[in-house]
């Protein structure tokens, strides 16, 4: 707008620290522009914006307001401004970083995720093909794995599934597994 250069860049954030390390991370990148505006949003409801030197709610604000209406969640978008000399006003100011928010996250590659169980499993290495025929019949994804006389696992599973496949596997391993539910949630892909 009238000079200005906006370019604005969304990245996936599990947390505050990783949305400021993003915006460091730009700011060294393009150190010759004049601000790098952030904003984030949490899964956990967390909300974070920063106006990096523009008027009072003209950058982060409009930046977040636009991910918020893109519905995405654990995003962060930095919207880096090259000064080009004319002072646009609050008005034109905030519309521009919002529209160039709006631009990176509609280009952005969404992935939905559904909560899960956590599991660690326990076993005799010889019943390894069992374990592992059963977890991928269940969607299971491979978090830690272990190897030696006494396999060891964590996965993530459906929660819907969870139930199912404990009592599958404790079956098909003669119920020479140990299973243990962890209290930590985990979120697995779509």
């Amino acid at each position: 707008m009238r000079g200005s250069r906006f370019l604005a860049i969304a990245r996936a954030v599990g947390s505050d620290s990783e949305a400021r390390d993003f915006r460091a991370r730009e700011r060294r990148r393009l150190h010759d522009a004049t601000h790098h505006v952030l904003a984030a949003r949490l899964r956990d409801g967390t909300e974070l914006f920063d106006d990096d030197g523009e008027p009072f709610g003209t950058g982060g604000r409009p930046v977040l307001d636009a991910i918020t209406a893109s519905g995405l969640t654990d995003t962060a978008v930095v919207v880096t401004r090259y000064f080009g000399g004319v002072k646009l006003g609050t008005g034109p100011l905030a519309r521009a970083y919002a529209a160039a928010a709006g631009a990176a996250l509609s280009s952005t590659t969404r992935r939905r995720f559904a909560r899960g169980a956590k599991l660690r499993l326990r076993f005799p290495y010889e019943d390894t093909g069992v374990v592992m025929r059963h977890l991928a019949g269940a969607g299971a994804v491979r978090l830690r794995e272990e190897y030696s006389s006494q396999s060891e696992l964590e996965v993530g599973v459906p929660l819907a599934v969870a139930t199912e496949l404990t009592a599958a596997l404790r079956s098909a391993t003669g119920g020479r597994i140990r299973i243990e539910e962890r209290d930590e949630p985990v979120l697995l892909p779509q």
